[in-house]
């Protein structure tokens, strides 16, 4: 069958059973959300699978409030069926917390339901949690219990300490999801997620790097996501993993999404050929993927091709996160803009208005400036904010401005590791510095990577803000207390076979009353 006629039946289908409406450009126009009608047979197999385990994708929670936490979960038997396995109709789905593993003490419960039309998964919204405190949750359907998850609330007033981790970057062929199993045992409060959960990319069928035959998946990984149901079918495939499944039981995440949730290097409304509507419909079926599969709120279900992941966080007075989204927004005319005006605003306002001791910005794409090459202009990565100078001018002078303290930038996508100092101008090297970057490598895209290469080296040495760069797999932890921040680049030599070890490469101190980065 071609993508064509795929798509022509996938929009017939959805005329006669689920129909969404937005507006592109003015103009009206219905949005089939990409849903294959199983055939007779098949829904009768799936009524007899309703008896196998429906939690084949593990449990998650994310974006703590002080009294507040979601929670995530979604029934699928059968990973690689566009239904997840499941029949066309609403399912009760039981959900607990408790202050002990052992669900001794159980303070909430309630029911949730899991609706087809979401791909029956549930988004609990668990209120009336104490600030600061280590809960444990699981889910029931049926006869069937979930593995239990870990999470924690964020503090509600004054807080000493606070450890959080950064990751991005999970190309599913490149490797396995080692970190995880590591980062699951670093005994973190908060994972940030900074984007590219999944590729669009083709998946093979022996998975890529994945030297393990029992990882086969089905041919249809082999085109890239453009209806709902691609793209849902691309998350069972990557939220099967055990290793991912364990790193998001550990702790809540706080998630954003970069370019491939959607199509590599995407901007707005635009990707190369594809005509605007083409395009603003693939953006909204990769949206609502996105959100199916999320422990986001209900604020954060999109509404056709449009959604507001870009929100705020309090971890008491000690740290406040401002979470970014660098693709919805982008413009090239008739000012570039990474940001779009009204996010600008409510991220400077938030700065502005934070009284916390330190401010993290939650960041795709690299802040600071990145010359690759010796040559006068340099070469410079225009996908990042390098290509749009005037939103990080007015960033950076809206920092100075407001006396804002404490600034840390936390950034994914370049599967490198680098730590930067912010400054005001990167043409003076003595210009004032207004925060840090430390900028984490990928989970498993780019395969195994390496410690260093030539043109590392040249980066080094062509941007003087840059103190470090290092190729290898891992993710970023950190250690906050009220007058200090520590980074601990922790890599894996090796991701194409299974249970590589975690070290740490380096470590950064940053003085809030100092801004710029200190070796340890």
């Amino acid at each position: 069958m071609t993508d064509s006629v795929q798509e022509d039946e996938v929009r017939r289908a959805a005329q006669h059973t689920r129909r969404r409406f937005l507006t592109v450009s003015g103009a009206a126009m219905a949005l089939a959300f990409g849903t294959n009608l199983a055939s007779r047979a098949t829904a009768e197999a799936v009524a007899v699978n309703l008896r196998s385990d429906p939690f084949t994708l593990g449990v998650a929670s994310g974006d703590p409030l002080p009294t507040a936490v979601v929670l995530w979960t979604r029934l699928a038997p059968e990973i690689f069926d566009p239904m997840g396995g499941m029949p066309d109709k609403t399912f009760q789905v039981q959900w607990q917390v408790a202050t002990d593993e052992r669900f001794r003490h159980v303070v909430r419960a309630g029911t949730a339901t899991a609706r087809p039309e979401y791909r029956h998964s549930v988004h609990v919204d668990a209120r009336g949690l104490e600030p600061g405190r280590e809960y444990f949750y699981r889910f029931r359907s049926g006869n069937h219990l979930s593995p239990a998850g870990r999470t924690k609330t964020a503090p509600e007033r004054r807080a000493s300490a606070l450890r959080f981790g950064i990751a991005s970057c999970q190309a599913y062929p490149d490797g396995y999801y080692t970190a995880y199993r590591h980062l699951a045992e670093e005994d973190l409060d908060v994972l940030l997620f900074l984007g590219d959960y999944l590729y669009e990319n083709a998946v093979n069928t022996v998975a890529g790097d994945r030297f393990d035959t029992s990882a086969d998946v089905p041919d249809f990984f082999q085109t890239s996501p453009v209806t709902l149901d691609q793209y849902r079918l691309f998350y069972s495939l990557y939220k099967a993993d055990p290793d991912l499944q364990a790193g998001h039981a550990a702790l809540p995440w706080i998630v954003t999404w970069d370019d491939h949730e959607v199509v590599d290097n995407y901007a707005g409304a635009v990707k190369g050929a594809i005509p605007t509507a083409d395009f603003l419909v693939q953006r909204a079926n990769a949206y609502r993927a996105y959100w199916e599969h999320m422990p986001l709120r209900t604020e954060q279900l999109p509404q056709g091709p449009d959604a507001r992941l870009y929100r705020r966080f309090d971890f008491g007075d000690l740290m406040q996160v401002s979470v970014l989204d660098t693709r919805q927004y982008r413009n090239a005319a008739p000012s570039p803009t990474i940001t779009g005006e009204e996010q600008m605003n409510w991220l400077l306002d938030g700065l502005g208005e934070s009284r916390a001791r330190w401010n993290v910005i939650a960041n795709q794409v690299m802040m600071a400036e990145q010359r690759t090459t010796l040559t006068d202009p340099p070469r410079l990565n225009v996908d990042a904010w390098d290509g749009f100078t005037e939103d990080r001018r007015r960033l950076f002078d809206g920092i100075v401005e407001r006396g804002v303290e404490g600034v840390c930038v936390v950034t994914g996508d370049t599967h490198t590791n680098y730590a930067n100092d912010l400054k005001q101008n990167f043409a003076d090297p003595n210009a004032r510095t207004v925060g840090v970057e430390f900028v984490g490598t990928s989970i498993s895209s780019g395969r195994d990577g390496f410690d260093t290469s030539p043109q590392l080296d040249l980066q080094l040495q062509a941007n003087p803000n840059t103190k470090f760069v290092n190729g290898q797999r891992g993710y970023v932890t950190f250690e906050v207390n009220r007058d200090r921040m520590r980074a601990d680049y922790r890599v894996l030599p090796y991701v194409t076979q299974p249970g590589a070890p975690v070290s740490t490469r380096t470590s950064f101190v940053v003085e809030r009353a100092e801004p710029g980065l200190k070796d340890v």
